[in-house]
């Protein structure tokens, strides 16, 4: 309950952090100021009747200085305002655009930087609005042959007028990045930095491109906005153009049925006998067909003009008007039924009034629409027709979805480069920067993880949404995280203090048993670990011999002996030699202490030293040449723990007072040492004890006095 209360104490409230709106007023002042020089360039070569543009400048201008979104804004608004005066400028926005990305992208690789490569970069966006811009002039210009006139002289030409224009604007472009300092450039720069000023940008954007990230962030964005983006816009032409297609073929089909409908006031429907019957010999026929030729002179958009009198066998021709291109039918004749009329037929041969019709055959793609002529009756005698050709539509469909596609692909990329914009500030630097430091996060040492933390609170995170109220939970959790392993480490230490404690009662329970040994647990202890640092400082095992093995042999070598807690007191206590029968039961405490430790460590498995331990008791009276007990094991087959306790066991018999025998001297028992080393004890262990000799005569005394 009290941590939860001092947990419950470090939660913060999260507070949006307000976005600082002085990071939008300078750019938003340049991207006008960007606004005035190409609008006011414009109108400066329109006055004086210059054959430039100088549309570009404020482009170019704020593009060194602001980056890909304020250049392409100054680009897009340059086109629009422009087209107050010339509704075609919105087309060209894609060249603006294209300068701007251009311009952006070798500015930041530092590409622009001397003369030589300046004059490049002005070939290149003189290359760029030459081609796309007379592209979409070809496309989108009602005389855009005009743009080519003289061939290759005259692309030439055109080229030249590009590049002086170009080379103005990159000129003025110079003079202006020369005239402002490096200090002031850099505040009109649009950024949207949501991090603590003493966060590298550049490092962590280059994080952003790390290549081990198979699908960074970025991309996904890019991908999702594309796709969404281009989706919708699909959608939106398709409508679009199928609106225009339906608005346009309304709008033939009343200016087709206006002019049949003059053409059948033309007509007398009670003289159509007459005039199938006399032809052209009857004045009133020459009269209408004239009439009706002076109708088609002047109607510029119908392609044909005829009066037929529908029968059961065929359209048979009244009037049918002659064109520049093609001669009409005779009077007369029986024109078959064209397919797209056939279900039309009944209606027509009822003399009732249909629908325009679109049909394509031998005459071409064309939009008839049929008025019937009635007499004096009231009948129906035959239809006036005219036909609007289709062709003039398709070519009106493709320049209108030509217009809408430049369109989109202005405002698509720069709503896309927005997007971008947003998502770099507002989700890709915020959270690489939050990856960048917990990567560099160190858990070695107490101030090592006071640092991780110090290092995520000075981030300073300010997007004031979810991506900040994400940081401040991670910054919690890494606070209370830090608190929860100090306090984890304290309890740790206690434990591990109250292990070793036990570890000395248990061993002090086993050795108050044995009358004989005095502190022999203590001063092996201390031998082991004095022989432990001579073989490490040596080198000896050096890849066995590790910082692990060497704490876990140290720390449990007090229960080499434990086994001896199953020996009887009689026989542990005898004050004389131990007879046959009575040492081989001393021997078993090797396999009895094995035993003890083995369901220590059923109980506590994760207790690495006890591996040792058993290890310890189980083999520290085995021999180096396979003699020893309780297996016989030979050389390195015993454990290297076991072998270090050996020499020191020994070494501490020699030297300590028994009731069968008095003590040897140091001198003694160091040359049994050497003696035994290579059969009873590891050569190496033993080479390492006798020199540090010094530092065990140390001891000796010490537990000695």
């Amino acid at each position: 309950m009290k941590a939860n209360s001092k947990t419950a104490k470090r939660k913060r409230t999260f507070q949006p952090s307000p976005i600082d709106k002085k990071q939008f007023i300078l750019p938003l002042l340049m991207c006008f100021v960007g606004l005035g020089f190409n609008i006011g360039g414009t109108t400066a070569v329109r006055t004086f009747d210059m054959p430039f543009y100088f549309d570009t400048a404020g482009t170019i201008l704020i593009s060194f200085m602001g980056g890909y979104v304020p250049g392409i804004m100054v680009g897009v608004a340059t086109s629009l305002i422009k087209c107050i005066g010339d509704i075609n400028a919105i087309y060209y926005a894609p060249v603006s655009i294209c300068i701007a990305l251009v311009t952006v992208y070798l500015h930041r690789k530092g590409w622009l930087k001397t003369f030589r490569n300046i004059v490049l970069y002005t070939c290149l966006i003189t290359t760029i609005a030459a081609v796309l811009g007379g592209e979409l002039s070809w496309l989108v210009e009602d005389n855009p042959e005009e743009i080519f006139a003289g061939g290759a002289v005259g692309v030439l030409r055109y080229w030249l007028i590009e590049f002086c224009d170009k080379a103005m604007s990159v000129a003025f472009t110079c003079v202006m990045l020369y005239l402002i300092p490096d200090r002031v450039r850099k505040k009109f720069e649009l950024t949207l930095w949501m991090q603590d000023n003493s966060v590298d940008q550049k490092e962590l954007e280059e994080a952003a491109h790390n290549k081990n990230y198979r699908h960074p962030l970025k991309r996904k964005i890019v991908v999702a906005l594309g796709i969404v983006s281009v989706a919708i816009a699909f959608i939106c032409a398709v409508t679009c153009v199928e609106l225009y297609r339906k608005f346009m073929i309304d709008q033939q089909s009343r200016i087709g049925q206006s002019v049949a409908r003059i053409a059948a006031s033309f007509v007398d429907g009670d003289m159509v006998d007459r005039y199938l019957d006399e032809g052209e010999a009857f004045r009133s026929y020459q009269e209408t067909d004239a009439n009706l030729t002076k109708l088609l002179e002047n109607s510029e958009q119908i392609a044909y003009i005829y009066v037929y009198k529908v029968m059961s066998d065929g359209c048979h021709v009244v009037f049918d008007v002659d064109t520049e291109e093609e001669q009409g039918a005779n009077l007369g004749d029986v024109i078959s039924f064209d397919e797209a009329f056939m279900e039309y037929l009944p209606d027509l041969l009822a003399g009732k009034e249909i629908q325009p019709v679109i049909s394509n055959d031998k005459y071409g793609n064309l939009l008839t629409c049929y008025i019937p002529i009635y007499n004096s009756d009231g009948e129906c005698v035959c239809y006036a027709a005219a036909d609007i050709s289709m062709d003039n539509l398709n070519i009106y469909r493709k320049s209108f979805l030509i217009r809408l596609i430049t369109i989109f692909v202005s405002f698509w990329i720069l709503v896309l480069a927005i997007g971008l914009w947003l998502a770099k500030y507002h989700l890709i630097l915020p959270i690489n920067a939050m990856a960048k430091v917990t990567d560099e996060f160190d858990y070695t040492d107490e101030y090592a993880r006071k640092r991780n933390l110090q290092n995520m609170r000075r981030l300073q995170i300010k997007t004031g949404d979810e991506v900040e109220r994400m940081y401040w939970a991670l910054v919690t959790t890494i606070e209370e995280s830090t608190c929860y392993f100090e306090q984890s480490k304290q309890q740790t230490e206690k434990v591990n203090k109250m292990q070793e404690g036990l570890l000395m009662v248990l061993a002090d329970v086993v050795e108050n048993r044995d009358e004989s040994t005095g502190s022999h647990v203590r001063k092996t202890a201390a031998y082991v670990e004095i022989t432990i640092k001579k073989m490490r400082s040596l080198g000896y095992y050096k890849e066995e011999l590790t910082e692990e093995l060497a704490h876990n042999t140290i720390r449990s070598a007090p229960l080499h002996d434990i086994g001896k807690i199953a020996i009887p007191d009689a026989i542990l206590n005898k004050p004389d030699r131990l007879t046959d029968e009575e040492f081989a039961i001393m021997k078993s405490h090797a396999a009895e202490g094995r035993t003890i430790i083995e369901r220590a460590i059923e109980t506590m498995p994760d207790v690495g030293y006890l591996a040792e331990a058993r290890n310890l008791a189980g083999y520290h009276h085995e021999k180096w040449n396979g003699t020893g007990y309780p297996e016989g094991l030979a050389g390195e087959e015993i454990p290297l723990s076991a072998r270090i306790m050996a020499v020191a066991d020994v070494f501490d018999a020699l030297v300590s007072r028994r009731a069968y025998k008095e003590p040897f001297s140091y001198e003694k028992a160091f040359s049994i040492i050497k003696e035994d080393a290579g059969t009873h004890f590891d050569p190496y262990v033993a080479d390492a004890f006798l020199k540090a000799s010094d530092e065990v005569v140390i001891v000796a005394d010490r537990f000695a006095e």
